[in-house]
């Protein structure tokens, strides 16, 4: 029988390319993996890899193969998932997807309470784009993740908790004094500053200001302004040192302020913002975990606005 180990191993073999990269990450020797792999293709009769000196490719039928066992190792998790936490929710091991422009701003207000609400949960937190996080949580890498909806992937559901408007920041001696509120087509799209390519907060600057994209600022970009940023607060020193403008979620607004140089004006109505949710997997068993852990998130940024209902 092919076991769940087996497909495991062939799923690491698969994501590195190497037999002793895969191994490491199994916590097993490169002897004990190897002949894991080699029962896997004498049970079913076939190649699954083909092995070049230094280097390892899996063959067609063994990239299919990994892929169909993808499946099976997320329904396994799933399984132990559904008996582990069916007495109490928030209980063991939850991992965490976050993208960049919320983890800084939102955990430092969400971990102190879950800490005291659930003691009992072992949160692990990987902070990293929204594509990426939606493909990790899709296999069963993740549990969750924390990102702006839609998700975008027919296999998650997502559960709104908060709306996160976006104001505009300034230099702090723009002339126009805090309580303006600044019309889209009054913003100098050529001083936009926005987060390097890959990051859904830049896609969604983008398209409320209906620009092209070679037309702003683009940090690690192909201008020649080139700082490689991937975080906000990199941006708003660059706004700070008078370098341009960009626009920022309130939530990361709320503590970027402390930096005196910049200032943040509101945008005209309808004020442009992204809806923070969570996403999961439509098969999980843990859906009351999740609705307790957007209470949580809701309890932390103090109630805000939400939809707070399912949407795919």
């Amino acid at each position: 029988m092919v076991t769940l180990r087996q497909l495991r191993y062939l799923s690491a073999l698969a994501r590195f390319g190497h037999f002793g990269r895969a191994a490491e990450s199994c916590a097993v020797t490169q002897p004990a993996l190897s002949m894991q792999i080699a029962d896997l293709e004498r049970t079913l009769g076939v190649k699954v890899v083909e092995r070049r000196p230094g280097e390892v490719f899996l063959t067609e039928i063994g990239r299919e193969i990994a892929r169909r066992g993808e499946d099976l190792l997320t329904a396994s998790r799933d399984l132990v998932d559904f008996a582990r936490h069916r007495a109490q929710p928030l209980t063991g091991r939850l991992t965490l997807g976050v993208i960049p422009s919320l983890a800084p701003y939102l955990l430092p207000k969400l971990l102190p309470l879950l800490q005291r609400r659930y003691p009992e949960l072992r949160l692990e937190l990987r902070e990293s784009q929204t594509r990426q996080l939606v493909t990790e949580v899709g296999s069963g890498a993740l549990d969750a993740a924390l990102l702006a909806l839609p998700a975008g992937h027919r296999d998650l559901e997502s559960i709104a908790l908060f709306d996160d408007e976006f104001l505009l920041a300034v230099p702090a001696d723009d002339p126009r004094p805090e309580t303006a509120t600044v019309a889209v087509d009054e913003i100098d799209q050529s001083r936009l500053i926005l987060l390097e390519d890959g990051h859904c907060l830049r896609d969604q600057a983008l398209a409320f200001c209906a620009t092209a994209r070679n037309r702003a600022i683009t940090i690690g970009g192909t201008s020649t302004t080139t700082f490689g940023a991937s975080s906000l607060t990199t941006v708003i020193q660059m706004v700070a040192g008078g370098y341009g403008l960009t626009l920022i979620p309130q939530i990361a607004a709320e503590i970027e302020r402390r930096d005196t140089r910049v200032k943040f004006l509101r945008l005209q109505r309808p004020q442009p913002g992204r809806t923070i949710g969570l996403a999961f997997r439509k098969t999980s068993p843990r859906r009351r975990d999740f609705e307790a852990f957007g209470e949580v998130v809701k309890e932390g940024v103090g109630g805000r606005s939400s939809v707070a209902q399912p949407v795919a």
